[in-house]
């Protein structure tokens, strides 16, 4: 199981893109959800600061192990997602992965995430 929790800084001016971005997640949640399963991906939650007038957006996600990446999907949600992606994520902001401390997970979800 990787638990991952990494800042990516948006491409200036691109607020209003991505609050069309995040919208688009929400309406199409169910499309979202089946794309999930493929990538073996248990928890995934974006959060979303401004920081020194910066904007960024965080990803935090539970996976499983042997999953399909999201570059390699089909699924129409997932090109849509990666073309977002392409016009708000800034990339020459290198991510920040934060350290990961302490997984609390009771051991019945555990082992439904295997």
């Amino acid at each position: 199981m990787n638990v991952e929790l990494t800042r990516f800084r948006v491409k200036s001016g691109m607020s209003e893109k991505v609050d069309e971005w995040l919208t688009f997640l929400k309406e199409h949640m169910e499309d979202v959800l089946v794309t999930l399963e493929g990538e073996k991906m248990h928890v995934e939650t974006i959060f979303r600061e401004v920081l020194d007038g910066e904007e960024y957006l965080y990803w935090y996600s539970i996976q499983g192990e042997g999953g399909q990446e999201v570059e390699e999907s089909d699924h129409w949600i997932d090109k849509k997602h990666l073309a977002y992606w392409g016009a708000c994520i800034d990339p020459d902001f290198r991510p920040v992965d934060l350290k990961t401390e302490v997984v609390m997970v009771p051991e019945k979800i555990r082992r439904a995430m295997v």
